[in-house]
């Protein structure tokens, strides 16, 4: 698989490096998915963000594989069944994912005791 172009990872900003891989809307909940669920098949994916459609997923997740987050498993089958999973550097992941979902609890508590 073909890398992604990508600026030069050894200088700059931390966590400009980090939202590098992690940028685009759909990406970190995909992570959020893949690292929850283990392995995951597309219709699986596509069915927790019903808001991505299928074309936008599966470009996230080609990124994502590209970038080496993710790993692409094909079974040659029929019909054909693909499915994905972290890999260990996508793994490592796990605490910024985990931290943005215990900030977005925080938020939306707080936006509905606000509401009332």
């Amino acid at each position: 698989m073909k890398k992604r172009e990508t600026y030069n990872r050894q200088t700059g900003c931390s966590v400009e490096n980090t939202v590098q891989f992690i940028s685009g809307k759909w990406k970190s909940v995909i992570m959020y998915h893949l690292l929850n669920n283990s392995t995951q098949r597309f219709g699986q994916l596509n069915a927790k963000i019903p808001s991505c459609t299928p074309r936008m997923l599966a470009r996230q997740l080609n990124e994502l594989e590209q970038d080496g987050l993710v790993e692409k498993h094909v079974y040659e089958t029929v019909p054909m069944v693909t499915d994905y999973s972290a890999t260990a550097f996508g793994q490592s992941l796990a605490p910024v994912i985990t931290a943005m979902s215990d900030w977005g609890d925080k938020y939306n508590a707080l936006a509905k005791e606000n509401a009332k």
